[in-house]
C-alpha cells in the first residue's frame, strides 16, 4: 500500500478532544478470580484462572454521537456496574468454560453459545424450551427477578465466537444481552518468535500483543424507551437509528479503552500498528469482526485489504490443511457471523524526503488547509511546518487511515452523518520511535 497521509477531516471539534485524551485510561475494579486487561488499545479480555465467570444482568445508559443517551441491558461481571457491550470472555482451547448467569431483570433470560457443542445447563444438556407446544426459549432460562442458571461446555475449537440471550432474542439481543467469546488455541507446535496462532490448526499467525475487535451492532431507541418505561413494543416496527462499533459511535470509537468520559462503554476500536518489516516487524495484526445486528455490515478499512483467515471459528484450510485464506477489500459480516482477518501496513513506495520525495508539488503554506490528523508532512514520522494556530492532533508524525462501514446509511446517528461504526488505523513510525505509548 502506498504511503499517504489523511489530509481531510469534516467531523468537528469533538475529534480534537477525543484524540487529545486518546491515551486516557481509568482503573477497573474486578473480583479476585476474574481479571480484565486494561490496555489503552486493542481487545480487553476478561479472564478467569478456571474459566469460570459469573455474569449478572444490569441496566444502564450509553451515550450516542448525537449527544442522546439510550437505556440498555447488558451482562457484567458480578459485582461490577453496567457496561456495553458485555465483557469479552477469553479462554483457552480445551477449557471447560462455566458461565453462571444471575438474572435481575423482570423477564426470563437465557444464554446460547453459537459454535459450542454439548452445552449443559444446570448439569443437563441444554435444549430449546416449549410451553403448550410453543417455543419459548432456545435454552433453559434464568427466571425473572433473581433466577440463576449455570451453563458449561468444553471450548473444543479456537476462534472468535459470540454469546447472547436465547430467550426472545429479537428483543433481548437488541437490548444488549450479548458479548464476545475468544478461544485461544493450544497446540503442540510453537508459533514463530513474536507471533501467536489464530487457530488450533492451520498456519495463520498474528503479532503477539494488541489484537483488535470490531463488534458491530444496532439500536432502535424506541424499543429501548418502551422497555425502560415497561411498555409493550411492536417488533414489526423495529427500525435501527444508531449503529455502533464496540458499543460506541464515531468519534468516541477512537478513544482509548476505559476513557473516563465513557464510563459505561469501555471498549475502543482504534487499531494501532507499526509498518511491516521483514525482520523487525514481520507478523500482521489481527482483527476479530462480530455482527450482533439484524443485517449485513460491509466494513472497509481504507487503502488496505485484509486477509480473511477464518470465519465462525473455522480456519480457512482444506482437508489437507492447505491455506485457503484470501484477501478482501470489504469484510461483509452477516448477522451472527464472526470473521478473523489479519492485516498490515507496508511502505511500498519507500518515500523519503531526501532520497525518494513524494512526487507532488506542495502548495504554498498560506494556501493549504490542514485536517487535524495531518502532521504537516507527507512522510511517516515527520512533523512538518503548520500554520499558526493549527489544531493538528498528531503526536509523532503518525498516519491515520479511516475504516468504516460501507453501508453509508449506517454511518449515521439518527440523522447525524459521518458518525456510527467508523474508526481509524493508526500507523506509528517504525520502532524505536518517540510515540507516546
Amino acid at each position: 500500500m502506498t504511503i499517504f497521509k489523511l489530509k481531510w477531516m469534516r467531523w468537528g471539534a469533538a475529534l480534537g478532544i477525543v484524540l487529545a485524551l486518546l491515551m486516557t485510561t481509568s482503573a477497573v475494579n474486578v473480583q479476585p478470580a476474574v481479571a480484565q486487561s486494561a490496555a489503552a488499545d486493542g481487545i480487553v479480555c476478561t479472564t478467569s484462572a478456571n474459566a469460570t465467570f459469573t455474569l449478572r444482568t444490569e441496566s444502564g445508559y450509553i451515550g450516542m454521537s448525537d449527544d442522546n443517551t439510550v437505556f440498555m441491558w447488558g451482562f457484567s461481571v458480578a459485582g461490577q456496574p453496567f457496561q456495553h457491550p458485555s465483557p469479552t470472555l477469553c479462554v483457552n482451547q480445551g477449557d471447560t468454560v462455566t458461565v453462571i448467569v444471575q438474572n435481575t431483570l423482570a423477564e426470563d433470560i437465557s444464554l446460547v453459545f453459537p459454535g459450542q457443542e454439548n452445552v449443559v445447563a444446570n448439569g443437563v444438556l441444554a435444549a430449546p424450551q416449549f410451553t403448550g407446544g410453543a417455543l419459548t426459549s432456545l435454552a433453559p432460562v434464568a427466571t425473572a427477578n433473581g433466577g440463576a442458571m449455570t451453563y458449561s461446555f468444553v471450548a473444543s475449537r479456537a476462534g472468535t465466537f459470540i454469546y447472547q440471550s436465547g430467550t426472545n432474542p429479537d428483543r433481548q439481543v437488541r437490548m444488549g444481552l450479548f458479548g464476545a467469546l475468544i478461544v485461544r488455541p493450544v497446540r503442540p507446535d510453537s508459533p514463530p518468535a513474536g507471533a501467536s496462532f489464530v487457530y488450533g490448526e492451520g498456519s495463520a499467525v498474528y503479532k503477539t500483543g494488541p489484537e483488535f475487535m470490531i463488534m458491530l451492532s444496532e439500536v432502535d431507541p424506541y424499543l429501548n424507551q418502551a422497555v425502560e418505561r415497561g411498555q409493550p413494543f411492536d417488533m414489526s416496527l423495529y427500525k435501527p437509528r444508531y449503529w455502533l462499533i464496540n458499543g460506541r459511535g464515531f468519534p468516541d470509537s477512537i478513544a482509548s479503552n476505559f476513557a473516563a468520559w465513557l464510563p459505561t462503554q469501555p471498549y475502543g476500536a482504534l487499531a494501532r500498528i507499526n509498518p511491516y518489516d521483514p525482520t523487525a516487524n514481520p507478523h500482521p495484526a489481527l482483527v476479530r469482526y462480530l455482527n450482533m445486528g439484524t443485517i449485513e455490515f460491509p466494513f472497509h478499512p481504507h487503502g488496505n485489504n485484509g486477509r480473511v483467515v477464518g470465519r465462525d471459528g473455522y480456519p480457512l484450510v482444506n482437508s489437507d490443511g492447505a491455506d485457503l485464506s484470501f484477501d478482501k477489500f470489504a469484510v461483509n459480516v452477516g448477522p451472527g457471523q464472526t470473521w478473523d482477518v489479519t492485516f498490515d501496513w507496508r511502505d511500498n513506495e519507500g518515500y523519503n524526503e531526501t532520497t525518494n520525495p513524494v512526487p507532488v508539488t506542495i502548495p504554498n503554506l498560506q494556501n493549504m488547509v490542514f485536517g487535524m490528523f495531518f502532521s504537516g508532512s507527507p512522510y511517516l514520522g515527520t512533523d512538518g511546518v503548520k500554520p499558526v494556530g493549527d489544531t493538528a492532533m498528531t503526536q509523532c508524525g503518525e498516519y491515520y487511515i479511516i475504516a468504516h462501514n460501507h453501508a453509508l446509511f449506517q454511518l449515521d446517528s439518527w440523522g447525524v452523518p459521518m458518525t456510527g461504526p467508523a474508526t481509524f488505523t493508526r500507523v506509528d513510525p517504525p520502532l524505536p520511535n518517540n510515540c507516546p505509548q
